[in-house]
């Protein structure tokens, strides 16, 4: 190089310099969450009431509400680190954990085309969002500022994470009467809306089960989406599958859903599981996502100078896939599929709107009994159920404005602890009436 020494030069070629842009100055300031905050509510209600029990049905985390990873799987896990060494491993994870997903977990067909070099392991469910945040803003229409829509009542992380990478989010249309389910017309509305301010969709999300409302939607209606959506000039689509093991039916099938798509639409397609939700490993910080192996291959360059996996996150998935993943998931999904039959019959009794498909929550229109109280949504709720009644729910407007007159009620929890849950929700809604 013949550059003096003494005169600045930046690391990339003029051209590939990234633009000034102000617009990092009109962003709204990203909220914390509140969901870390909400069970300390408990405190002030068991201070006051020694000796009562609390209910914590805010929960999205079967760690703390369930047994969480079988100790034996802990323990295999530890013994497979020690046996590995402490060194570095590559950015997607091994060889070795690429492969397990694919055979083991997934039980992948070769026929597909999609093998080991489709899985990328992360550090739980976050960071792989924001890693494929940003391969599918840059990868689909090359912009930032381009659109994540999700549906009408997301999870509350979806509102905040693409926007904290500089991309826009827009809540599709939706009927709550419908549990706010996507359609193809307000997937095509949405294209529409977002090319009016000079924009396009960098990816839909469809969450199966849905955080917060709990909706199931079937597999063939999963398909009918996504081939909207890529139709519609979506340039990709992410299927975020965590709570997919947590139901009394069988978990969604990767191989049959894939063979609805050409090999070219399944480069447009990712995919979201780990062990968070369905083995209660929330610290366990061990998710990994599947999808196209040039998209990977971006995710991973970067990922090389950013966030790695862990080894032993790669372990616990490792040993709990070879267990056999239905009888590893057994302390987390047997309780909650007996929560949940208890809560729908309760619900179903009670005459509340509400929605309870799969997953680990129902989601609840508490209006009335907001208005009777003079509340204009959900939010002041929160704390006066934690501190006057002792349980714990997420306000439906933490999610958004559409979510205001309802409810998040977890049942991850053992049917006992449910029913006692639902019982103090009951009982501190009508008090709003008295």
């Amino acid at each position: 190089m013949t550059i003096s020494n003494t005169t600045p030069v930046y690391a990339v070629p003029d051209e590939n310099l990234v633009p000034v842009s102000d617009h990092l100055s009109k962003m709204m300031d990203i909220p914390p969450s509140r969901m870390f905050l909400i069970k300390k509510l408990l405190k002030v209600y068991a201070d006051s009431n020694p000796g009562s029990p609390i209910y914590d049905a805010s929960q999205g985390d079967g760690g703390a509400s369930l047994p969480g990873v079988p100790k034996a799987i802990l323990e295999r896990a530890a013994e497979m680190q020690y046996e590995h060494g402490t060194h570095y491993d590559m950015p997607f994870g091994t060889a070795e954990y690429r492969e397990t997903v694919i055979e083991k977990y997934w039980q992948l067909d070769p026929s597909l085309g999609w093998g080991p070099a489709n899985v990328l392991g992360t550090c739980g469910g976050r960071d792989a969002l924001v890693k494929a945040y940003q391969a599918m803003l840059a990868l689909g229409h090359g912009r930032q500022g381009d659109v994540i829509a999700v549906s009408r009542v997301p999870w509350i992380s979806y509102n905040w994470g693409p926007y904290g990478i500089g991309a826009n989010v827009m809540w599709s249309p939706g009927d709550p009467d419908s549990g706010w389910a996507y359609s193809e017309d307000g997937i095509q509305a949405s294209v529409e809306f977002a090319a009016r301010s000079g924009r396009k969709i960098a990816c839909l999300v469809i969450t199966n089960p849905d955080n917060p409302t709990g909706l199931t939607t079937s597999p063939e209606k999963m398909v009918a989406l996504a081939r909207s959506a890529l139709e519609a000039g979506v340039a990709f689509v992410l299927l975020d599958w965590m709570y997919h093991y947590v139901t009394d039916e069988g978990p969604n099938d990767l191989n049959t859903f894939l063979k609805n798509f050409t090999p070219e639409e399944r480069k447009r397609l990712l995919f979201l599981d780990g062990l968070t939700k369905s083995l209660g490993a929330s610290n366990i910080r061990s998710c990994h996502l599947l999808a196209d192996e040039n998209l990977i291959k971006f995710i991973v360059a970067r990922a090389s100078h950013t966030v790695m996996p862990t080894y032993y996150s790669l372990a616990v998935a490792m040993a709990a896939y070879e267990m056999g993943y239905s009888k590893a998931s057994k302390t987390i999904v047997e309780p909650t599929n007996a929560s949940r039959v208890v809560l729908k019959k309760l619900l179903d009794e009670s005459g509340m709107q509400h929605i309870i498909g799969k997953g680990y929550y129902a989601f609840i229109n508490v209006g009335e009994f907001l208005r009777a109280k003079g509340w204009e949504d959900s939010e002041p709720l929160g704390q006066y159920l934690g501190e006057n009644y002792g349980v714990a729910i997420v306000p439906g407007a933490f999610f958004s404005p559409f979510g205001g007159d309802w409810v998040r009620f977890s049942y991850a929890t053992p049917p006992e602890r449910t029913q006692g849950a639902y019982e103090r929700l009951v009982a501190g809604l009508n008090s709003l009436k008295g």
